[in-house]
């Protein structure tokens, strides 16, 4: 690893933290009206005063938080150098929901936004593209390792993440070096940003993606955060693993019989629903499957007869339940506990009607 410099990397404020409020919306529309109106104008210091001059009128802002506040449309990927925009920008204004300017947002922040960029300078440094695929090749974030991720040349990494065995490293340089200490508060800005995007999601300051998270936590991602036992639910997974591997001499879904590379620990009595941590964490209460196959069972589209046969939603496509026809849930995994478990997800999570 080369020796880094660890004060220089991945610095934002932001001067508005509400993307649907009035000053977002007003300042970023006077900084493209200004750009429309200035068409190939030379981009000196003129222009940045006149263009200042023009963005406090709209908003009645002093120049600290001028300053500021168009500063963070070239971070945030809006506009480049504050001479030209993006076409997002122009769909941001435009958007007529609250949703749709969220994706929209996510989308600019995704392609476009880097840090290190300003007014006066244009960086290749794309923190948040590099952020977000890293939490697709390690899973989930700590706020450890986001401060962790704050401190990396990422111009050095070609492949644009870093993979757990990377992150770790930087993640106890930060550590080491004092400066997980020193920008602990920086990060909620970062924090701040992360939560404005689509798809992403913090339980308990940790960093996942909101599908994985619904896989690992249920749909019911605030309730399911107070109870869940971290430890209890590793324990739990590992004891189906085990079982699997008893039963199958290999970690496969226990309906497919693949070893797919990720399996899910999914409950047959849904985990928010248990009356205590016996049930919740009961390995009869689970099942080891892919990830289809748990989203479907675990949103009630399937369920299972007492003997293993999948029984079928009326919500689900025919096209589904014919490649689910050569799959049944073999016996070596039914007994009593969990046939009672079955009883309770055929009548309180299976999808009856249509």
């Amino acid at each position: 690893m080369t020796e880094q410099n660890y004060e220089d990397y991945w610095k934002l404020t932001l001067a508005y933290t509400d993307i649907n409020g009035d000053k977002f919306y007003n300042t970023l529309k006077a900084i493209i009206d200004f750009i429309n109106a200035n068409y190939q104008k030379d981009p000196n210091q003129e222009y940045y005063k006149n263009l200042q001059e023009y963005v406090s009128s709209i908003n009645g802002l002093n120049d600290t938080s001028l300053r500021k506040s168009i500063n963070q449309f070239v971070k945030l990927g809006f506009v480049n150098s504050l001479i030209s925009y993006n076409q997002e920008s122009i769909d941001f204004l435009n958007a007529k929901t609250n949703r749709k300017r969220q994706s929209i947002f996510s989308k600019t922040v995704y392609k476009y936004s880097s840090f290190n960029s300003s007014i006066t300078e244009y960086s290749a440094q794309k923190e948040i593209n590099f952020l977000l695929k890293t939490l697709e090749e390690v899973g989930n974030l700590t706020k450890e390792n986001i401060i962790g991720l704050m401190s990396i040349n990422i111009m050095q990494y070609q492949k644009g993440y870093v993979n757990f065995t990377e992150l770790t490293y930087h993640t106890n340089i930060a550590f080491e070096t004092g400066f997980i200490e020193r920008k602990y508060n920086q990060v909620g800005y970062l924090f701040n940003l992360l939560t404005k995007l689509d798809d992403v999601v913090f339980i308990d300051n940790v960093l996942y993606f909101e599908e994985d998270a619904k896989v690992i936590f249920g749909e019911d991602l605030k309730q399911e955060a107070r109870k869940r036992d971290g430890y209890l639910h590793r324990i739990y997974k590992n004891l189906l693993k085990e079982e699997v591997e008893d039963k199958l001499y290999s970690t496969q879904c226990m309906l497919e019989k693949l070893s797919y590379p990720s399996l899910v620990a999914s409950h047959i009595k849904p985990f928010i629903q248990c009356s205590n941590d016996n049930e919740a964490y009961d390995p009869n209460n689970g099942l080891l499957l892919s990830r289809n196959m748990d989203i479907l069972f675990d949103q009630g589209y399937i369920s299972f007869d007492n003997d293993g046969t999948i029984i079928y939603s009326p919500k689900l496509n025919q096209d589904v339940t014919k490649h689910l026809d050569n799959y049944k849930l073999d016996s070596i995994f039914i007994n009593e506990k969990r046939i009672q478990y079955f009883y309770y997800h055929r009548n309180n999570v299976f999808r009856q009607s249509a």
